[in-house]
C-alpha cells in the first residue's frame, strides 16, 4: 500500500511528466512554425566571408541557407557581374565604377583581402558562373542593382535564365528583386513564371494603395526590418504577397522577425535563424 507521502510524490512525478511532455510538444510546434521561414544569405554568408564572392556563397551552402542573395551589375564590355556597390573601392583593391571597368579589369581585382588574409585572391564572380555553380544546390535571390545605370540589363538577365531553363516556375528557387519598381514590372513581363520582389525602406510603399499596386506585378514585398510590424505582415499576406525582410545582423533582429511571422529573413549570418532539418 502507498502511504500519503508516497502518493504525493507519485502525483508530483506524473504532473512533472505531463509538464515536460507539453513543453516538448510546444517546442516541436514552434520549430515547425520556424521551418516555414526561408533563410536568405545576404551577399552569401557575408558575416563570415567577403560578400558576393565564391567563399561567401560556398559558406552559405555549407550552412544550409535556403537562398543566396546576389547583386547583379554590368561591366564596361557587357559582362554581368556580382558586386553590391556601384564602385569597386570598398570591397576590392581597385578603384572606379563597375560600369567603367572591363570584365578582365574587374576579374584582376582582389575582392577578399579586405575581409581577412585567408580570403586573399577572391574574385568578383560573373552572373553565369553563379547560376552554373549554385542552381540545384540552393535557391538564388537575384537583386538587380541600380538597373537604371545599365539599359537593357533586364533582357540580359532574362536571357541567361532562359538559356538554363530557369525562366519557368522552379518552386521559387529563383527570385528576382530590386529597389527599382519599374525594372521589376519589366522583369515580370519578361519572365512571368519567376517570382518578383520589390525592396523598400520607405513608409510610402506600405500604404494600402501602394501595396495593392505592388501586388499587381510582384510576389514578394521585401522591406527593411525597421518597417516590419504585425499589421504590415497581415496586410501583405492579405494581398497574397510574401514578405522577406533585411538585413539581419543580430540575433535580436532575427528573433523579432521570426515573431512577426515573415516568410523570409535576409541575413549576413544564416545561423541566426534556427537550423531547420
Amino acid at each position: 500500500m502507498w502511504n500519503k507521502s508516497q502518493k504525493t510524490l507519485l502525483g508530483m512525478g506524473f504532473a512533472l511528466t505531463l509538464l515536460i511532455s507539453s513543453n516538448q510538444a510546444l517546442a516541436a510546434e514552434t520549430r515547425g512554425e520556424i521551418m516555414k521561414v526561408d533563410t536568405v544569405a545576404h551577399r552569401g554568408a557575408s558575416g563570415y566571408a567577403p560578400e558576393n564572392t565564391i567563399a561567401a556563397f560556398d559558406k552559405a551552402v555549407e550552412m544550409k541557407a535556403d537562398y543566396i542573395e546576389i547583386d547583379v551589375q554590368r561591366s564596361k564590355d557587357g559582362e554581368l557581374v556580382i558586386i553590391h556597390d556601384n564602385s569597386v573601392d570598398r570591397t576590392t583593391n581597385g578603384t572606379g565604377s563597375v560600369k567603367n571597368l572591363t570584365f578582365e579589369e574587374l576579374r584582376s581585382l582582389d575582392a577578399g583581402s579586405w575581409k581577412g588574409s585567408e580570403f586573399a585572391g577572391e574574385k568578383i564572380p560573373s552572373f553565369d558562373e553563379i547560376l552554373d555553380r549554385y542552381h540545384g544546390k540552393t535557391g538564388i535571390l537575384i537583386e538587380m542593382k541600380s538597373p537604371e545605370l545599365y539599359p537593357g540589363i533586364e533582357e540580359e538577365v532574362a536571357k541567361e535564365l532562359m538559356e538554363r531553363n530557369l525562366g519557368k516556375p522552379q518552386n521559387e528557387k529563383i527570385i528576382i528583386q530590386s529597389f527599382n519598381f519599374d525594372s521589376m514590372k519589366l522583369m515580370n513581363r519578361l519572365l512571368p513564371g519567376v517570382p518578383i520582389g520589390v525592396l523598400t525602406s520607405s513608409t510610402k510603399d506600405t500604404t494600402d494603395q501602394a501595396l495593392k499596386d505592388i501586388a499587381g506585378y510582384a510576389d514578394y514585398f521585401n522591406p527593411s526590418y525597421g518597417l516590419v510590424s504585425e499589421d504590415l505582415v497581415t496586410k501583405v499576406h492579405s494581398l497574397d504577397l510574401k514578405i522577406s525582410s533585411w538585413t539581419v545582423r543580430s540575433q535580436q533582429a532575427a528573433d523579432f522577425l521570426l515573431d512577426m511571422d515573415v516568410d523570409g529573413i535576409i541575413t549576413d549570418y544564416p545561423d541566426y535563424v534556427l537550423p531547420r532539418k
